[in-house]
């Protein structure tokens, strides 16, 4: 694994990069970092190029605006992708991640093989959704910590707070690490995010969509309609929204067969 580090728009990133094969490159989610794949990928098969990267005002790299649009972050993976020389890659995106995926297929779309969604979504947030990101923007400029220290366990299953409680503690002290205008500039751009729901029916690639029965965040229902649309390969789990942690096995085997099967 070599740690890549690039310039967009005057800020520094981070990423790394493994292996040889086709590429493809893994977006963290919102309070992650590129860390949330080190126990998933070594289960991956060897002959894929995997790339992670710590996005806009997460991890290891730094902030480029008081609102980090999905665009913008899109932005950013296209310049890691020129930076490697990589002209298609697979995209897979979890949660805010998925939400940067999207982006990258409507700005990018001859760039994408395939692209994963996972415990993401396509549409628009609601009014009401809308609402309660401007209310925890509130609460992170408040006291980030204690946001981030209440909001990470409830992304995981009732159930799965008390079976995995080193992950859960782990994924907090992950989250702390997240400096608080990444927190804020992240949730703006999640907020003004548009419906990119067509993007599931027309692509000429396929999506492979990941939804978990008790995800707090997504309801099911909802990731279920979008999973009748022609180019969605669906990949259904029982847990919440931390499927790499808390079904990582599971989900292990949809990616090995969706990415077997471009």
């Amino acid at each position: 694994m070599r740690t890549i580090e690039f310039q967009h728009k005057g800020a520094r990133f981070i990423a790394e990069d493994e292996g040889r094969g086709r590429a493809v490159i893994f977006l963290h989610g919102f309070l992650e970092n590129r860390r949330m794949w080190k126990d998933l990928l070594p289960k991956l098969p060897r002959n894929i190029r995997k790339i992670t990267l710590d996005l806009p005002g997460h991890g290891d790299s730094e902030n480029l605006a008081y609102v980090h649009s999905m665009e913008e972050m899109a932005e950013v993976v296209m310049s890691l992708m020129k930076r490697l020389f990589i002209r298609k890659a697979v995209i897979c995106g979890h949660s805010m991640g998925g939400y940067v995926a999207m982006a990258f297929a409507e700005k990018y779309p001859d760039n994408l093989k395939g692209l994963v969604l996972m415990n993401s979504n396509s549409r628009a947030d609601s009014e009401e959704r809308k609402i309660n990101r401007g209310r925890a923007i509130q609460l992170v400029k408040q006291n980030p910590k204690s946001y981030i220290r209440n909001a990470i366990p409830l992304l995981f299953s009732e159930e799965s707070r008390h079976r995995l409680k080193a992950e859960v503690n782990w994924a907090r002290d992950e989250g702390l690490r997240t400096s608080v205008q990444g927190v804020v500039a992240a949730l703006e751009g999640m907020k003004l995010r548009p419906d990119r729901e067509a993007i599931l029916e027309f692509a000429p690639y396929p999506i492979l969509l990941i939804a978990s029965k008790k995800d707090s965040v997504l309801p099911f229902e909802m990731l279920q309609e979008q999973m009748e649309h022609r180019a969605v390969k669906p990949l259904i789990l029982e847990e919440g929204h931390m499927s790499h942690l808390e079904e990582p096995e599971s989900l292990v085997q949809g990616l090995k067969q969706f990415l077997y099967d471009l």
